[in-house]
């Protein structure tokens, strides 16, 4: 089918970054959809509706995360199997991922929705926000099947090596988006509630424009021969692949739920501005993020031909060019907090407490560089335990009690509960560093370190820039 490509072969710094550039436009565009709401909520509503959007987006971006980690065990698994030359495998694990994330869609949305009264409860909307928070997740729970169904197409496709498809579809979806939600938010006025529907017709169409593609590619006809639809074992290597992804996904938005009903506690303001200061956070960690789903996606295909040694050198040019990046959102943050708060609200007060939140929270710009492209490269090398251990002890025992913390002693401040996230990612960090170089020892000694080959290359980069 045309669009597979073999992520094994030609230079790898180029197909890193040709394979990357997809991924990184197709998150900036997927993150324009709760930042589109966030916007237009801030611009024409008040504070109980950009706290509404703020917790219920958080709420659906942990399921999103659940969705994207759970189906990149299917891109995990596509990858090895193409990889590897076995086509019969790659149409077995493709079958029996749409029937487990179609019944797991199900599910989440059903859960989510018998829950709604608990949720606003366990994150301690504030009394003025809990009704139309309601009303906002409710919605947005009704398509959680379009979510997970538009992320199962993508992670084939990335398996197989296309990354432009999911791209090209996002960004129409995106579009769709943004028209929406000038209509039922700006031109309507229908606050919160009429973001949530934007956003549910967009993801619709996001589907049912994949769905499209690969009917018309002849996508269903390639691999409709091969029987049964499902397979035990293909079903277990994605949960296999898939869960600790999901999990170690659903730890830092859990982390984030946590720490939101902290703030929440704290009053309307201080819930409106961990809000903002969450989605300027995802923002600048896009790259990152693209880097590292490109590089799960090329070592799986590395390992699957038995070439890791060549996956390793990927991994430290995807810390390289992350970190490049990275430096930059963190300067900005530094330099301009209240102008990047002032984006998404007019209200001074949120306007202040976010600026300081920002400030402390912004290092983790740059520690994530590190930790999400080893956690690539561990889950794509056949290791996706250790991603989901080193995050289990960072967030409960680092980032959650120092939040709590800070929050509550003598003097409580934005800028003190800020420091939780960095300090967490930076235990992390640590445990990355000694498991690769425990369990993927690099054969040139002196460049074993992705830390270390990390911060040359962006000094490279920094210095080619100047």
């Amino acid at each position: 089918m045309a669009g597979q490509t073999r992520l094994t072969q030609g230079n790898a710094f180029w197909t890193l970054v040709r394979f990357s550039l997809p991924f990184l436009l197709s998150n900036i565009l997927q993150a324009c959809y709760g930042a589109s709401d966030l916007f237009m909520v801030g611009r024409f509503s008040d504070s109980v509706g950009v706290s509404a959007v703020a917790t219920g987006g958080q709420i659906m971006q942990t399921i999103t995360g659940l969705s994207i980690g759970l189906t990149s065990g299917g891109t995990v698994l596509i990858g090895q199997y193409y990889g590897a030359r076995r086509s019969r495998d790659v149409a077995h694990a493709i079958k029996t991922g749409v029937l487990v994330f179609g019944a797991l869609s199900l599910l989440m949305s059903g859960g989510t929705i018998a829950l709604l009264g608990p949720i606003c409860r366990w994150m301690r909307v504030p009394r003025e926000a809990v009704r139309t928070t309601k009303e906002y997740l409710f919605i947005c729970a009704c398509g959680i099947l379009f979510i997970v169904g538009y992320n199962v197409i993508s992670g084939v496709l990335r398996g197989l090596g296309d990354s432009r498809t999911p791209l090209i579809l996002i960004a129409v979806a995106c579009v769709i988006n943004v028209s929406t939600d000038l209509l039922f938010v700006g031109v309507m006025r229908l606050g919160a509630p009429g973001a949530a529907v934007s956003t549910v017709i967009a993801q619709a169409a996001s589907l049912l424009l994949a769905a499209l593609y690969l009917l018309l590619r002849g996508f269903f006809s390639r691999y409709r021969q091969h029987e049964p639809c499902f397979k035990l074992y293909a079903a277990k290597g994605i949960l296999m692949a898939g869960l600790p992804i999901a999990l170690q996904e659903g730890l830092v938005n859990v982390s984030f739920l946590i720490i939101t009903a902290i703030i929440n506690g704290m009053g309307l303001v201080a819930s409106a501005s961990v809000g903002i200061t969450e989605k300027l956070i995802a923002f600048s960690m896009l790259p990152t993020t693209a880097f590292a789903a490109a590089l799960s996606a090329m070592t799986a295909q590395h390992k699957g031909a038995g070439l890791m040694e060549r996956a390793r050198r990927c991994l430290n040019m995807a810390v390289g060019l992350s970190l490049f990046f990275g430096l930059c959102c963190f300067a900005a943050a530094q330099l301009n907090a209240p102008g990047l708060i002032g984006l998404f609200t007019k209200d001074p007060a949120v306007i202040e407490s976010g600026a300081w939140y920002l400030r402390s929270y912004s290092p983790d710009c740059v520690l994530v560089c590190f930790v999400f492209c080893m956690n690539a490269f561990f889950s794509g090398g056949g290791r996706p335990v250790f991603p989901l251990i080193h995050s289990l002890a960072a967030t409960f025992l680092v980032r959650i009690p120092l939040s709590y913390l800070f929050s509550h002693g003598a003097h409580p401040s934005m800028f003190k509960i800020g420091f939780a996230a960095p300090a967490a990612t930076l235990c992390s960090l640590v445990l990355c560093e000694w498991y690769l170089s425990r369990r993927f020892p690099s054969g040139a000694k002196p460049r074993g370190s992705a830390l270390r080959a990390g911060l040359l290359r962006a000094g490279e980069r920094s210095g080619a820039a100047g």
